[in-house]
């Protein structure tokens, strides 16, 4: 096979922080290359650099045996590398056509001529094997179709290598199963594709050679016929991981949280949430299943009196909840790991000891009227450090200084040292690597457990699989069914996440 990229001994580092060290790799043409690791591995700023979006200090890159300018993404471009991110970037108000062609419009003299870009996209569409409609707004599309068109955007320019950042983070189940079939495809053409992903199920699904990194260094190759799932997260942590996650049987007693009739209204001043009926009792764990976008973050914020209810009611512990703000809603006895741990989880410029106490900052023992008591908030901190094994030279450090699975364990900490009766989990494993989420499963579990009522919402599928006792599925702003876990299957669960009939 042809090699279509060689990276060798690439460095690059921000401040004094490695991110990349001497990093040596390739991909051959017709050859799907997983680049795995934990949080801070490498992997984001690698393909960056690759596809000269970064410039790094020192390496080199050839693409096609021809040597790269550091920084030249259009370049790159020009060489046949395209890059798919996690995050689309689509015109929402534009067609399927317009957005393949923005940049590059075909022309009748002086006009831009729709006719032939949708033939372009039509051609286009029939050789990778990616049906669209070239006339649909891409506002009206579903996530899956919308990466379609990601995709098709990318192969437009004549790609011959494709980088592919976390492509299955919004899809349901049968979304990713498609995105696999259409990867392999593109590898049957004798396009080179590079996946960063942290699902291994797909990287052995997907494969034909692993390459793991830790630490900026590469720590391994392998492949999908030499490794197995336990063996790739070895590799990514340095230890063994317990990958399945262990529980026994739940012991529900009396709904601890109950949401009657809620409708809300999302940012656009849309309709998200449409009459939503639930009920959380204590010692089970209610786990949400959804693509995003279907109601699940507005549901969230209205239970944690973050946004306002449009219509219905919250109830903790029997207790309305109406016009109460998160402080609020807090005291009555709910606690709240929020999906955005930057915005809502955080405050980056305190410190790891003051974040642990965000929601308690007020209450003795940490505080006595107007004056804080610093001894109390030390002795918690350091306690909650080593409990929750936050990763951190001082819990007098700032929480920006701490990666992104250690910041998660800081607000998991916090929400889980107290006396719990609601705990609402939402992404709670979003962005943490496989060591961290080994670690907050068992959280949840302990959480669930102690007696608390625990409402999960997750974008990860076998993550609320594995961790529920029951599973509501929404889609389209409503709960379209509630099912036993013991009942739970994959696809089923995955029509209903589409909005099908099961």
């Amino acid at each position: 096979m042809a090699t279509l990229l060689q990276v060798k001994n690439l460095t690059k580092s921000f401040g004094s922080v490695i991110a990349n060290n001497n990093i040596s790799f390739e991909v051959n043409a017709g050859e799907i290359v997983a680049l795995l690791g934990e949080n801070g591995a490498g992997k984001s700023t690698l393909v960056k650099s690759v596809f000269g979006l970064l410039r790094p200090d020192q390496g080199e890159i050839y693409i096609d045996g021809k040597q790269m300018a550091p920084g030249d993404t259009a370049a790159v471009i020009a060489s046949g590398v395209g890059m798919v991110h996690q995050h689309f970037q689509l015109v929402p108000v534009m067609s399927v056509t317009e957005n393949i062609i923005l940049g590059d419009e075909p022309k009748d003299g002086i006009f831009i001529s729709i006719k032939k870009a949708e033939k372009k996209v039509r051609a286009l569409s029939e050789k990778f094997g990616l049906a669209v409609d070239p006339t649909a707004n891409i506002e009206d599309l579903p996530v899956g179709m919308q990466q379609r068109v990601e995709i098709l955007k990318a192969l437009s320019k004549d790609v011959r290598l494709l980088i592919f950042d976390e492509p299955t983070a919004v899809l349901t189940p049968q979304e990713t199963d498609e995105l696999i079939l259409v990867i392999k495809n593109l590898a049957q053409l004798g396009v080179g594709v590079i996946v960063i992903t942290h699902k291994l199920r797909e990287v052995m699904a997907l494969a034909d050679r692993v390459v793991v990194l830790r630490d900026g260094k590469v720590v391994g190759t392998t492949t999908p016929k030499q490794s197995d799932e336990a063996g790739l997260a070895q590799m990514m942590v340095g230890r063994n991981v317990v990958l399945e996650v262990s529980k026994g049987a739940a012991n529900p007693g009396q709904p601890v949280l109950s949401v009657k009739g809620l409708e809300v209204f999302d940012d656009r001043k849309l309709l998200a949430v449409k009459g939503v009926d639930l009920q959380v009792r204590s010692g089970e764990i209610l786990g949400i299943a959804g693509v995003e976008g279907n109601g699940q973050r507005e549901l969230v914020e209205a239970i944690c009196g973050m946004r306002v209810r449009a219509k219905g009611e919250v109830l903790v512990g029997g207790m309305g909840t109406k016009d109460m703000h998160p402080h609020a809603v807090h005291e009555a006895g709910l606690s709240h790991i929020p999906e955005d741990r930057e915005k809502h989880g955080l405050v980056s410029s305190y410190s790891i000891a003051d974040n642990l106490i965000l929601n308690r900052f007020d209450q003795q023992p940490f505080a006595r009227g107007w004056f804080r008591n610093m001894s109390a908030i030390k002795k918690n901190a350091d306690l909650l450090v080593k409990k929750f094994d936050i990763r951190t030279t001082s819990p007098a450090a700032l929480a920006s200084a701490l990666s992104g699975g250690n910041k998660q364990k800081v607000v998991i900490a916090r929400e889980l040292s107290q006396d719990l009766q609601v705990l609402v989990a939402a992404q709670p494993t979003r962005g943490v690597d496989v060591g961290s989420i080994e670690f907050i499963h068992k959280q949840l579990i302990a959480a669930r457990d102690g007696g608390a009522g625990v409402l999960l919402v997750s974008a990860e599928l076998d993550e609320i699989i594995s961790l529920s006792d029951r599973i509501a599925v929404m889609s389209g702003g409503i709960i379209v069914a509630t099912i036993d876990n013991k009942n739970a299957d994959r696809d089923y669960l995955g029509r209903l996440m589409a909005g099908l009939s099961a």
